[in-house]
């Protein structure tokens, strides 16, 4: 049984003394997934700030009244609010989705300020947290997705194989996840990436099972992965493998199915945490490109990416430390960034919002 704290802490400080948010949490049964923008005046930048100290307040008064739903709740920010919000320092690498495009094959970009990665065993927990966070914010935030995920079967996606079988665990999901020394000023934080794929299960259902294994690279009954023997170098679980240094670089996963069948909808909504968000790049970079290029992963010819955004999700210290009023640093941003989206451009067609550098690799100053 879950107490309180729990529901909050992802579990031990972090060697900085940050506690993360609930970033690596055992898989539950019912997730829901909220992506919304922020509007772009001080009382809505104000509204968010609040609710970062307010969250942790929610998550008691939800997850209280049942602890055996081990109910817990993720803030993420996008690049271009965090500046609105919080000013510099900016985390070291958070900047805007990187669009890919390789022949039909489309990793889209697309908005979103704010994602509240929401989990429990029940999902009338996830519903009532869900509930109460939009009700904080009001008018300050406008959806932009919302899915609601499940557990199929024993962890498997709709396509039938089981998902996340490689997900690293205990100490070695933390390693992963969670960043460490080399941002000291945001220790304990993580880079998220969340896309949403749509299934075309009749065309999947189509194939026969040893062509299905072999896009996989899985097993699909048993769940083995296939001997590198007879496993193509363009199967799913080889593209996604990165290497580094001999040393296999991994993310966590935590992926639920989701859908509609009066609606043919099918689809499985990928979210990975990572301590740098280049591991989760490389790995759609391969997936969509292919490596080498042109040995793209099967399985999108069957699957097709409907959204695409990375959030930076700060650690619980830094939440609680948030208050109301923004510091200077953010004053200053937003106060440009209306004059900008007032006197310049529109947003930009290609998803972003057209702040920080698209390669990621310059800090706010």
């Amino acid at each position: 049984m879950a107490d309180a704290d729990s529901m909050i802490s992802a579990g031990p400080t972090n060697v900085s003394g940050a506690t993360p948010q609930a970033v690596v949490v055992p898989l539950t049964r019912d997730t829901i997934f909220l992506v919304v923008t922020v509007n772009p005046d001080a009382e809505s930048l104000a509204s968010v700030r609040a609710l970062c100290g307010e969250l942790p307040k929610l998550l008691r008064a939800v997850g209280f009244r049942e602890p055996a739903g081990n109910l817990s709740g993720v803030l993420g920010f996008g690049s271009e609010v965090w500046d609105r919000l919080f000013g510099s320092p900016r985390p070291g690498e958070l900047h805007p989705f990187r669009e890919i495009r390789a022949g039909s094959r489309h990793a889209v970009a697309t908005p979103g300020d704010l994602l509240f990665h929401i989990r429990a065993e029940r999902e009338d927990l996830c519903f009532e947290l869900a509930a109460q966070i939009m009700m904080k914010l009001g008018n300050a935030v406008s959806p932009i997705d919302e899915v609601h995920g499940f557990r199929y079967f024993d962890a498997r996606d709709l396509l039938g194989f089981v998902d996340g079988t490689e997900n690293p665990v205990n100490q070695a999901a933390i390693d992963a996840a969670l960043i460490g020394s080399e941002d000291p000023a945001f220790a304990g934080g993580s880079y998220v990436i969340v896309q949403k794929y749509l299934h075309d299960m009749a065309g999947w259902n189509a194939l026969p099972t040893e062509t299905q294994e072999r896009i996989i690279g899985r097993t699909k009954l048993s769940d083995v992965e296939l001997d590198d023997s007879i496993r193509p170098t363009c199967a799913h679980n080889a593209l996604t493998t990165i290497v580094e240094n001999g040393q296999e670089v991994k993310i966590l996963r935590e992926n639920m199915a989701f859908g509609q069948p009066g609606h043919s909808e099918f689809g499985t909504y990928f979210i990975g945490y990572s301590r740098s968000p280049r591991t989760t790049e490389q790995m759609m970079e391969n997936m969509f490109v292919g490596r080498p290029p042109g040995n793209y992963d099967r399985i999108l010819d069957f699957s097709r990416a409907v959204t695409g955004t990375l959030f930076f999700v700060p650690s619980q210290s830094f939440l609680d430390a948030v208050t109301p009023d923004p510091p200077t640093a953010a004053i200053t941003t937003a106060a440009a960034t209306e004059t900008d989206s007032s006197t310049v451009a529109p947003r930009p067609s290609d998803g972003s919002l057209g702040i920080g550098s698209l390669k990621g690799n310059s800090r706010h100053e």
